[in-house]
């Protein structure tokens, strides 16, 4: 079964303040249970804030570094999922359902891609 990558985008400076409430992670916990159990759900975490993150970048053959925050971004990845299934779709209803437990004062976009295997 194909494996694929939800990344978990959040605008960083509109974020809740107090992050998720424990009705959220209650939520959240319950999910992953559900996915855990149907075998879809292989890996998932919530990362650090880009203030504590690092950039490397390579360009015109030369590497440079830069420590966060990255005030240019609009929208970072706040986390990830790593799901199996049997098809896109499937991943997308799945992921659907993740972004549909959490309240409506949060505003996250999630990124589904299938990984290239082989």
């Amino acid at each position: 079964m194909p494996r694929y990558l939800s990344m978990i985008r959040i605008d960083e400076q509109n974020a809740p303040a107090e992050g998720p409430s424990d009705a959220l992670m209650e939520r959240m916990g319950e999910l992953i249970e559900e996915m855990t159990k149907a075998g879809v759900l292989l890996d998932t975490s919530g990362l650090t804030p880009t203030a504590q993150g690092t950039r490397v970048r390579w360009e015109g053959g030369e590497l440079s570094v830069t420590d966060g925050p990255f005030t240019e971004a609009k929208e970072v990845v706040g986390g990830y999922a790593m799901l199996q299934a049997k098809d896109r779709a499937e991943a997308v209803e799945w992921t659907k359902r993740f972004l549909q437990i959490h309240e409506a004062h949060w505003t996250v976009t999630c990124e589904v891609r299938e990984i290239v295997e082989g």
